[in-house]
């Protein structure tokens, strides 16, 4: 992982990086069920799933989350800190086989004014399947320092 600093002034809007994919699988699913407890039939039960529309298990939009964000994390920036996600939204189902990459593009940043010397970036994750289709958003917003 490569470390890199990068000030509040140093992020512009429009920046954006896109990672390499990941092809989920089985091993995925159950590992994720077993992390966060959803065992629900429509990640596990192949039978039942087949009686449902896409006809076969769906990735928990939990899991495809983490997998998305992980992907992004390949630079330590240690002068900005996570604040939170916002707007997340499951567009489109994972299945297993599926391969997802992870897009980041600077969305907006402002100062923030209840914190002298720290301004509010936000970037726009938007993971995608190898179909092109748009599997999930959301927005990551970091606190990240102001240069002195």
């Amino acid at each position: 992982m490569l470390e890199q600093v990068s000030y509040y002034e140093d992020y512009d809007i429009g920046q954006s990086r896109q990672t390499v994919g990941r092809t989920i699988t089985e091993t995925d699913f159950v590992v994720h069920a077993g992390h966060s407890g959803d065992f629900f039939p429509h990640h596990l039960d192949a039978e039942f799933c087949k009686t449902l529309p896409f006809g076969q298990r769906i990735a928990h939009g939990t899991m495809v989350f983490t997998i998305g964000v992980g992907l992004t994390a390949t630079v330590i920036n240690p002068v900005a800190f996570s604040y939170g996600y916002d707007r997340m939204r499951f567009v489109k189902p994972v299945f297993i086989g599926d391969t997802i990459r992870s897009t980041v593009e600077i969305i907006a940043k402002e100062l923030m004014e209840k914190r002298p010397g720290f301004g509010r970036v936000t970037e726009r994750l938007t993971v995608t399947k190898q179909t092109g289709e748009t599997a999930l958003v959301a927005d990551h917003i970091y606190m990240v320092e102001c240069r002195r």
